[in-house]
C-alpha cells in the first residue's frame, strides 16, 4: 500500500531513479492558501547535497498538476511531481542480482521478482519521502492556521545527545538540533562514520502543540496508533515510543502517572506529560511528544557479505555511489510531515463528529 489517511488520503507513486516521483492528496477542503516559498524552505531541510549528506544534487521543487488554483485548493486531489535530474543508475550495475544487506532488495526479489526496479532501492528508497514532504509541508501550514506547531529535532546521532530544551528552543537552520555545541558533536559523529566507510543511526523527537483534548479513537483508531502506522512508512524507521515510552517500563505508577489541575482558565491540563499527550488513543490537551528510532544507512563503502541469486553464491560485495552516512537529519522534517498529516487526519474525523 501506498496510501495512507481517512478523511484525507495521501498516495506516493514513483521510484528512487525514475524520472519522477510524486505524490496525490484527496480530502482537502477547498479554499486552503499554499505559501510556496514556505513549503520550499520545508522541502529544502529534507533535500540531499548538504555536508553530511549524500551528495546526490536534486532541487526537489514541487510541481502542482492539479487541485489548486493559483496558490488556492480548489477541492480536487492535488497532485504533484518532482522529477529526478541526478540519477545514476549505472552505480547499482554490480547489484543487479546481489542484495544490499540491510535493504529492501532481497525482500523485493522475492515478492516481485526480475520485474522489480534494481536501482537505488526502486519504490523502497528513502527518496520517496522528498512527496511525502510536499504532503505534510503544505498541511503544516494548514495547522498552523488552527493554533498547532509540528517540531521535531535530532535528540541523537550515535551516543551523542542533544542537550538543549525542546520544544521551547527552535532548531538550528543548518544542522536540526537545538545544542550549538551538540551539533559539533554530532556532525563529528557523522564524519568519522563516513571516513571509515561505515553510517550511523540515531532518534529523532517530534512534539506536536495546540492539539485540543478528545481528539481520536480509543483501541486501533488510537492517535498512536495511526501515527506509528504512519511513521513505519518512512524508510530506516526501527522503533516509536511515546511520552516516557520505554522507561515506563522501569518507573513505578506514582512516577509515570500525570496528576491533574485546573489552569487558569479553568481547563484541564496535567502537571507532568508522561503520558506524551495521548490517554485511551485520545488527546489529552498536552502536548504530543513521541521519539523515533532511525538505524544506520545500509548502504556503506565497507565490503560485506550477500548471496548472487542468479548464481547461487556466497559473495563478498560493495556498495557503491552516493548515500547518507547519517540519514537521521533529513528524516526530521520527514517526521514533521507525518505526524501532520495524521494529526490534520484526525481532527477532520472530530468535526464530522461534532
Amino acid at each position: 500500500m501506498n496510501s495512507f489517511g481517512e478523511n484525507i488520503k495521501v498516495t506516493i507513486f514513483g521510484q528512487s531513479h525514475a524520472p519522477a516521483i510524486g505524490m496525490t492528496l484527496e480530502g482537502l477542503p477547498a479554499g486552503l492558501k499554499v505559501d510556496f516559498d514556505e513549503l520550499q524552505r520545508f522541502m529544502d531541510r529534507r533535500a540531499p547535497g548538504k555536508s553530511y549528506s549524500t551528495q546526490r544534487k536534486e532541487p526537489d521543487a514541487p510541481e502542482f498538476v492539479s487541485g489548486l488554483v493559483g496558490n488556492e485548493t480548489c477541492g480536487a486531489p492535488v497532485t504533484a511531481i518532482i522529477r529526478n535530474k541526478d540519477t545514476r543508475p549505472a552505480d547499482y550495475g554490480n547489484l543487479a542480482d546481489v542484495p544490499r544487506p540491510g535493504h529492501a532488495d532481497y525482500t523485493a526479489a522475492v515478492k516481485f521478482g526480475d520485474a522489480r526496479d534494481k536501482t537505488g532501492g526502486g519504490q523502497f528508497s528513502g527518496r520517496l519521502t522528498a512527496p511525502l514532504c510536499i504532503a505534510g509541508g503544505m498541511i503544516i501550514q494548514f495547522l498552523r492556521e488552527r493554533g498547532i506547531e509540528v517540531k521535531a529535532r535530532a535528540a541523537s546521532i550515535g551516543t551523542v545527545k542533544d542537550d538543549g530544551a525542546f520544544p521551547e528552543n527552535d532548531i538550528g537552520e543548518d544542522f536540526p538540533a537545538v545544542s550549538e555545541s551538540s551539533r559539533a558533536e554530532m556532525l563529528g559523529e557523522i564524519e568519522k562514520a563516513r571516513a571509515e566507510g561505515d553510517s550511523v543511526g540515531g532518534i529523532v523527537e517530534c512534539v506536536v502543540t495546540g492539539v485540543p483534548e478528545g481528539i481520536g479513537e480509543p483501541m486501533f483508531g488510537g492517535l498512536e496508533n495511526r501515527i506509528a502506522s504512519a511513521v513505519f512508512g518512512i524508510p530506516a524507521v526501527k522503533g516509536i515510543e511515546f511520552g516516557r515510552g520505554f522507561e515506563s517500563a522501569r518507573i513505578k505508577g506514582s512516577e509515570m502517572n500525570d496528576p491533574f489541575f485546573f489552569d487558569g482558565d479553568g481547563r484541564v491540563r496535567t502537571k507532568t506529560n508522561n503520558a506524551g499527550g495521548i490517554l485511551g488513543g485520545i488527546s489529552d490537551g498536552m502536548p504530543i511528544t513521541f521519539r523515533v528510532a532511525i538505524k544506520p544507512t545500509p548502504s556503506i563503502a565497507k565490503p560485506q557479505e550477500s548471496v548472487d541469486l542468479k548464481t547461487k553464491e556466497n559473495v563478498t560485495m560493495t556498495v557503491n555511489g552516493r548515500h547518507d552516512p547519517c540519514i537521521v537529519p533529513r528524516a526530521v522534517p520527514v517526521v514533521e510531515a507525518v505526524a501532520a498529516i495524521v494529526i490534520y487526519d484526525a481532527l477532520l474525523s472530530a468535526e464530522k463528529e461534532n
